[in-house]
Formats: structure tokens, sequence, C-alpha cells
């Protein structure tokens, strides 16, 4: 990375280029364009996402005073508040939607959680939603409530690498559930969710792509018990139970076996039972993997506090998911910064250092990693030292 760039440039340069070209050709995405690409059009997106800019108006107002830069930066020459909106809401947002996917590929396998202490084979995947509330006068397509709109986030978000996996954007009063028919399985691999999405016939799908599932059991669950293992209650399991549901349409939709754990958290004073359909892993690590699922919280919470999920800058649904599109690439492309600078540093720390610095022309592994400039170097100092008689 040479050092006579700016860190913008330099944090941009580790986007794939070639592979976002193929995607705008497939897309025609660039047609009848003579200023503003879409890679302009991305790179102003991400600059935004970076920067935290509110509104529209925002971000072209911190750009003005950096004209004379537009060149070096990649954002061309034609960049203004009218032609950025109108390339949001008419380009196709699967172009930014696919080269999301493409950066996600790339951030898990650069990226590793240390945090991940549980041994199991197979990657381990924590499902959740979070709604976006929306203006009705404004939002009036995403239909949520009698008094709001609204959108909704469905993330499949990968445990061991800290990257989301899989994003689905739909109408807000769409039922979590539903988005299991949108899931591929991976065979061996962990599918860990809450009680919203327990649907017999779609866990079963589940359990014959050969891929495990762990989820809270409802109170009115009907379970008929075949046996019990041996459990150490000092550890907080009350039981390990292997049977088969009961009733008529629970039998028909998952007619095996299943695996019942009850386990009572002493430090808060609660009681969990939770269902699998793995036979192998120990009843600890079940709950240890279910402790996982909150990890996806703590994303929905990252995102909406560090980048621009809340506020939108344009207000058809393509605009829409083009902005969201782009915070995921921006999060995906921060993560892979981190990676490829050997930072030990979390994702908000060098977004925090990014957002105050795309204007320097530091190198960018040097403000990334972080210099340490609190290290005492008077032993190693060529100054004099006098004595005092």
């Amino acid at each position: 990375m040479n050092e006579g760039k700016f860190v913008f440039s330099q944090l941009t340069e580790l986007l794939p280029r070639r592979k976002f070209d193929r995607i705008v050709s497939k897309y025609n995405g660039n047609k009848y364009i003579k200023g503003l690409s879409c890679w302009n059009q991305m790179l102003i997106m991400i600059f935004g996402q970076l920067t935290s800019r509110e509104s529209m108006r925002d971000l072209m107002l911190s750009l003005e005073p950096q004209r004379s830069k537009f060149y070096h930066l990649g954002f061309g020459n034609t960049v203004s508040r009218r032609n950025l909106g109108n390339a949001n809401d008419k380009r196709d947002c699967r172009i930014f939607q696919e080269f999301a996917y493409i950066l996600i590929e790339k951030a898990r396998k650069t990226c590793y959680n240390n945090d991940f202490e549980i041994k199991v084979e197979g990657n381990v995947y924590a499902l959740d939603s979070s709604t976006v509330d929306l203006c009705m006068n404004i939002f009036w397509w995403a239909k949520f409530r009698s008094t709001k709109s609204g959108i909704k986030l469905h993330t499949l978000f990968d445990v061991k690498s800290s990257i989301p996996s899989f994003i689905y954007i739909s109408e807000a009063k769409l039922h979590d559930v539903k988005i299991l028919d949108h899931l591929v399985y991976e065979e061996g691999s962990f599918y860990v969710m809450d009680k919203a999405y327990i649907d017999y016939k779609r866990l079963y799908v589940i359990h014959i792509r050969k891929a495990y599932f762990v989820t809270r059991a409802k109170s009115n669950m009907r379970f008929r018990r075949i046996y019990s293992r041996k459990v150490d209650k000092t550890t907080g399991i009350k039981y390990d139970q292997i049977g088969k549901l009961e009733g008529v349409y629970s039998q028909k939709y998952y007619p095996d076996k299943l695996r019942k754990i009850k386990f009572y958290d002493s430090e808060n004073q609660r009681e969990f039972i939770f269902i699998t359909n793995n036979m192998n892993v120990e009843a600890t690590e079940i709950t240890e993997l279910y402790k996982e699922r909150w990890k996806v919280e703590l994303f929905f919470k990252w995102i909406k506090q560090h980048l621009k999920v809340k506020t939108f800058w344009g207000q058809n649904p393509n605009a829409v998911k083009t902005q969201i599109y782009c915070a995921i690439i921006t999060y995906c492309l921060v993560a892979i910064c981190g990676s490829e600078c050997k930072s030990e540093r979390k994702i908000y720390e060098i977004l925090q250092t990014l957002s105050i610095s795309l204007f320097d022309k530091t190198p960018l592994k040097e403000m990334v990693r972080g210099m340490s400039y609190t290290k005492d170097n008077s032993a190693d100092s060529n100054q004099l030292i006098f004595n005092y008689f």
C-alpha cells in the first residue's frame, strides 16, 4: 500500500474490482451512464457509512470541501446529491447484494473469532432478525402496523468468524419462521435459533440435510421420553433425555428422535429447556452453543449504533436495500482490513480510527495496527546523561 495514497484509497484497494465489474455487466448497471458509475456510487456509499452521515444532504456537505480529491478517492467528477439519489433509486440493488456476498465469503475465510472455545466440528450459525421502524408517510410501501412502517433484517451469523453469512431483507410483518425456507443448510453445521423458529416440518428439513439445530422448547411441547443419559448435576444439567414428539401433526412432521436437555442457570436463577437433533455433543456444550446465539443480537446492536441502517438516504425499496447492502460491504471491508493488517483491534475500534483518518496519507497497516507511543525508550536514548556530584 502506497504511503502517498489517502487512507480511504488504501482501504478500497482491498475490494475485488474485477468481480464487481462482472456483476455490474451482468445487470447492465453502467448502461447509458456517462458520469457516476456503479463503482463511484458504491465508494461514496461506503464513505458515508464510515463517516456516519445522517442524510444525503449531510453526505454531500461533508464531501464538498474535498472536491479536488474526488479523482484520487475514486468518486469520479460528477458527484451530486441528485446523481447519487437517482443512482440509489434506479440501479439494481442486486449488484450490491451479490458483491456483499463476495465480501462475506472473503471475510469468513480470513477472519476468525478467537473467543470461540467450543470444540465442535462444522460451522456454528446464529439465526435471528431485527426490525427497523420507518415513517409510514415516507416509506408507505413497507407495511407493518396501522401506525408505522418497517423492514426486517434476517441474518444468519457465522459465530466462528463474526461475519454474517446470509442477509435477507423483508417487510417487518413477515414471520421469522418463513426465513428457514430460504436457507441452504451445510452438512455437519449447527444452526442456533430461538423459539420463534420452531416449526417441526422445517426443523426436519435441517435434520434430513444432516445438519444440526439447537433451540429452546416451547412450553406446550409434548415429548415422550424413551431413555435418559447420565448427567453431572453440578454443571447445571438437570436431565438429558432422548425421545419423540407426541401429537398427530408433530409426529407426522418430525418422526425421528429428538434430544431434550434441561439446564438451570444459577447465575440468573432461570431454567431452560433445549431441543436438538444432535446426539453426540455433550449436554454442557449444547447449552454453550445456545449462549452463542446472543452474538447475532450484538451484531444487530453494533450495526445500528455504528453504521447507517436506521436512517436512510432514499425512500424507495431499491434505495433502502442498496444502503443496507453497502453497510454490510463496509462491515466486511473493515473486518478484512483488520485481518489483512494483522491487527488485534476489534472491528469497532478499527472503524472509529478510520472514520477520522480517511484523508490522511498514513500507511493503512500502521494505522490499523495502532502504534504504541507510550513506550519508554529512555534506555535506548542517545542523549547524554549528566551525573551531578
